[in-house]
């Protein structure tokens, strides 16, 4: 059974009289969310997915934390941003301008790319719920609660509990009224009155009335249990970070529990996702990361979904851009046709493509592979790619092809320049009387096949592969891998090239026969043609 069968299965056992799954993930908007954040809200739709295929109705929340302070400028910030930290993230200036904050600039940039998979959540800003006091309730009730609060903080660290660090202990932060930062200390609160009074290194020294006053934060340990409560949450991922014996989950739930009385979620840690070749944890402020959209611009949405959806989230995996991409394409393409022949039978793999296809996408693309194979030798030329996929028997939309003949060319551009390979101009004449009489031969024997007209791409391949034919099948497997290196190498200088037919397409009969046959007459007829 697929993992997130799984989890919604137990979440159906474990709540049999709920009405509706309360489904949730969040982030704080600190930079351009990454492909490990992602992690967080995929893991979360697919549950999602899961429990409605079981019939059960689900709310699907993602809370963006953009009430968090602003901590530090992003390697890719101009130093200048230094005077905002300790703001909140929305009263942080756009880096670009063209947003009304910091916040709204990042959000807005995620919330595209999720919709680019299908990804819809109810977004819920949290300096929204706190500025409309909806919290304030919870906030009054962690303040005079305080000192248990403190007590169970404290019996997840090291350190000793003292009755005047219990008196000092505020388990909230305030923005400052004059400021905006929180670079503020509260020094009491009166429970009668419901007043708090604080102070800030700016100056200021005021006195809140707690019910309504939009400037106040619970500590973030407090914070989140205090919203699965308010949004009745049963489902709930975390990172690794967050998952550890005194991490923050475990903090959380206690105090979900004795504090204001509700159940925690249940919790899903997940691995972290790295960058292929290196060991340094993704991070949005150091700019070390890929983005959703950056792997947009090299993959269609549903292998990326497929990536996710095929592992555990507790298994931990690295994404490049190399050669990597083409493996992941052909994986995906590989089971997606053998889903819809009905042939995929390991039901964790055909779970995994059920939850990575796009629900209003029956479509296919072309092979990621053969289609980056073929572009570099036709110039990137979109309309010469849709005739020779025609001419191969296969009928795909101008737009899809466009799409991916896009993330191909930028991949092969940006990522793998290699393969950016010509047809020779000349004959490799020196290679060729390397070769032994044997291996001759088959070349000449290839330029045979060239020669005869309208052979079906199926009955090509057979008698090319019979040209290497050998008793030894081992021997004869050898022979032809040898045989199509040699054919890439005289016409692209490649070891490795695009699939025989499709390299007779793009380069055309007249032109290999000119690079392949080295009896002389080919290499006249080409050279009569090109000057007319």
């Amino acid at each position: 059974m697929h993992w997130a069968q799984k989890y919604a299965n137990d979440l159906i056992q474990n709540h049999p009289e709920r009405q509706t799954f309360v489904c949730a993930s969040g982030i704080s908007p600190s930079g351009s969310v990454h492909i490990g954040n992602f992690r967080e809200i995929v893991t979360t739709y697919f549950v999602t997915q899961a429990l409605k295929k079981s019939g059960k109705e689900v709310r699907f929340i993602f809370s963006w934390d953009d009430f968090d302070r602003f901590p530090k400028v992003p390697a890719q910030l101009d130093p200048s941003y230094e005077q905002y930290i300790g703001l909140p993230y929305t009263k942080v200036p756009c880096p670009c301008g063209s947003h009304a904050s910091y916040a709204e600039h990042y959000e807005q940039e995620f919330e595209q790319a999720l919709a680019a998979f299908g990804i819809v959540p109810e977004f819920i800003y949290q300096s929204r719920e706190y500025q409309s006091l909806r919290y304030n309730p919870a906030i009054l009730h962690a303040l005079r609660n305080r000192a248990e609060i403190y007590d169970i903080l404290m019996m997840f660290k090291t350190g000793k509990t003292t009755d005047d660090a219990r008196t000092a202990f505020y388990p909230v932060q305030v923005y400052c009224e004059r400021c905006g930062k929180d670079t503020t200390s509260v020094h009491a609160f009166d429970e009668d009155s419901e007043n708090i009074i604080y102070s800030c290194k700016c100056g200021c020294y005021n006195t809140l009335y707690v019910p309504e006053a939009a400037n106040i934060k619970l500590h973030w340990k407090i914070d989140w249990p205090m919203r699965w409560g308010m949004e009745q949450v049963v489902f709930e991922p975390g990172g690794r970070d967050h998952s550890s014996e005194t991490g923050s989950y475990n903090v959380a739930k206690v105090i979900s529990k004795r504090i204001f009385g509700n159940q925690p979620p249940y919790y899903v840690p997940y691995e972290f996702i790295s960058i292929k070749g290196s060991h340094a944890k993704m991070s949005s402020s150091s700019g070390h990361n890929y983005t959703p959209a950056d792997l947009l611009e090299v993959y269609g949405p549903e292998p990326i979904m497929f990536l996710f959806a095929k592992y555990h989230p507790n298994t931990a995996f690295s994404i490049g851009l190399d050669e990597d991409v083409l493996r992941n394409y052909t994986e995906f393409e590989r089971f997606r046709k053998a889903y819809d022949a009905g042939t995929l039978t390991d039901e964790d793999l055909r779970t995994a493509i059920e939850l990575s296809l796009m629900q209003d996408n029956e479509s296919h693309a072309p092979s990621f592979s053969q289609v980056s194979s073929l572009l570099p030798l036709i110039n990137f030329d979109n309309r010469v790619l849709q005739e020779l996929l025609r001419q191969g028997g296969e009928d795909y939309s101008e737009e899809i092809i466009q799409q991916t003949a896009a993330r191909a060319g930028h991949w092969i551009r940006q990522f793998v320049p290699q393969r950016l390979v010509t047809v020779n101009e000349s004959q490799d004449t020196t290679l060729y009387h390397t070769l032994g009489a044997v291996e001759q031969e088959r070349i000449n024997a290839f330029c045979g096949l060239l020669r005869e007209e309208e052979l079906e791409e199926e009955e090509l391949m057979r008698r090319v592969y019979a040209i290497c034919h050998h008793d030894d099948k081992k021997m004869m497997r050898s022979n032809q891998k040898r045989l199509f290196a040699l054919i890439y190498q005289l016409v692209l200088h490649q070891s490795e090239g695009p699939r025989i037919p499709a390299l007779i397409q793009a380069v055309g009969t007249e032109r290999l026969l000119s690079l392949l046959d080295f009896t002389g007459s080919s290499r006249e007829r080409y050279n009569r043609t090109d000057c007319l």
